[in-house]
């Protein structure tokens, strides 16, 4: 195509080393998309014959059809995906060589990617639904299970399982917002910035926005071909998604393990050991995890691509949908295998309860009674703590205490305070907004629902 400057052929080795269909050859339905659109603008501004317009749509609308069957085959000699689509538009029809006026591949292309994107991102958003309203479910399920809650992996307080999911519903919560920043962030059309500086031609860009479904095309001519801002919001949501992601295999598999026993993890989705018949390995939750390191690095490679790059398009910028398809193919699995998973998880709450009698999680509940009762905070956060250093010397736990030793240790200790000392009344009292008292999370589940309905 450039031969007019260029007396000699590109070299075989350039071809393959700067070829780009292997990454952008699954784009050209959306390709021929943006290019019927900008013909029909074409032929609406006069640039072209409206006759011309026509032809030049149907022979891309053939050549649409050749893509969906699988009969039209790139050349690795047409670099990639929009010579490969033009130069089988001028065999059908050779006022195809009339196609690229007023654009140039550095539109096009920034075209292309935000309408292939903005389709798999309006799957994802799909899926990640569905992941959300397993976790109002489970929330429903597990409601009145009681399981320990942690800081710094040590027993701190008893909370409902069904607060525990929905603590993961509004972290995927933030994520689905994050995507949905994506999608805005997306919507807007490259299309007439041309190489750098817009064109001479007389051409509608509020006209080819329109046709392909932008809310506006771009302000900047300049730094519509420069930019990748939307490509680095998806990696951002991407990355902060797979890190929740981790963080909750990294709890289900530790909750999983003979040590906690909390939950069960459905057969079908665990693996076994070649040479250990016992085992059981929650093999899809360390790969879900093992994944996230992936997506990370995918953000990082661009944000490295992009950081010394000059005004305006570069070359390097061909290489920025390598780890953008791999992002998107990793977080579309996770998400659709996480929710299948999920949603087949039980818990053991006998064995969540047993954990709760070993230590002293009951500890807050109280030196929050002694609150009510006038004792100023520290004074007793003070008292429990000597408590609970006495059971540790004496091998006691709070069940094990009789009434003349609460009052020797703690004199404000009544009956009133023994009542309160069981996991299940310690849920029950942090009746507060937020909080994992049972009627909050009744209430909290009610609010997640509605947000997703």
């Amino acid at each position: 195509m450039w031969h007019g400057r260029f007396k000699k052929d590109m070299a075989e080795i350039v071809k393959n080393f700067t070829q780009s269909l292997d990454i952008d050859w699954r784009m050209a339905e959306c390709d021929i998309q943006g290019s019927i659109a900008h013909v029909m603008m074409l032929g609406h501004t006069g640039i072209l014959k409206p006759e011309e317009a026509l032809k030049i749509k149907s022979g891309l609308q053939k050549v649409l059809e050749e893509v969906k069957e699988g009969k039209l085959i790139p050349s690795e000699n047409l670099e990639d995906v929009h010579m490969n689509i033009e130069a089988r538009l001028t065999e059908i029809e050779p006022l195809g060589a009339k196609l690229h006026t007023a654009r140039s591949r550095n539109d096009q292309v920034a075209t292309t990617t935000r309408l292939y994107l903005r389709e798999r991102l309006k799957d994802l958003s799909k899926n990640l639904k569905e992941l959300l309203k397993v976790f109002t479910s489970n929330a429903e399920r597990h409601i009145n299970i009681i399981i320990p809650g942690y800081t710094h992996m040590q027993q701190a307080q008893p909370i409902s399982m069904g607060h525990y999911w929905l603590s993961w519903f509004e972290a995927f919560y933030r994520d689905m917002k994050r995507l949905n920043f994506v999608l805005e962030a997306l919507n807007e059309c490259p299309l007439g910035a041309g190489a750098l500086a817009g064109s001479t031609l007389p051409i509608d860009r509020e006209m080819t926005s329109e046709l392909l479904g932008f809310r506006t095309p771009t302000r900047n001519s300049l730094d519509t071909v420069a930019q990748r801002d939307y490509m680095t919001d998806y990696h951002y949501f991407a990355s902060v998604l797979m890190i929740h992601i981790s963080r909750l295999c990294n709890d289900l598999i530790t909750w999983n393990s003979q040590e906690f026993g909390f939950i069960v993890l459905p057969d079908e989705f665990c693996t076994g050991s070649s040479m250990m018949p016992q085992k059981k390995n929650p093999d899809v939750l360390e790969l879900a995890r093992g994944k996230t390191g992936q997506v990370i690095g995918n953000f990082i490679d661009l944000l490295i691509t992009l950081k010394g790059l000059p005004m305006t398009y570069n070359r390097d910028l061909q290489e920025d949908k390598r780890g953008l398809w791999a992002s998107l193919n990793t977080v579309e699995n996770v998400i659709k295998i996480m929710t299948e998973l999920l949603s087949r998880v039980e818990v053991d709450e006998k064995i969540s309860l047993s954990g709760l009698n070993k230590g002293y999680s009951l500890a807050t509940d109280i030196a929050e009674y002694l609150v009510m009762k006038g004792v100023p905070f520290r004074e007793a956060h003070m008292k429990v703590g000597k408590l609970v250093g006495w059971c540790i010397e004496n091998k006691l736990e709070f069940k094990d205490l009789t009434i003349s030793q609460w009052l020797e240790k703690i004199p404000e200790a009544d009956e009133g305070m023994l009542k309160i000392l069981s996991p299940r009344e310690s849920v029950r009292r942090r009746n507060v907004y937020g909080g994992t008292g049972f009627e909050q999370v009744e209430k909290q589940i009610y609010e997640a629902k509605s947000r997703i309905s």
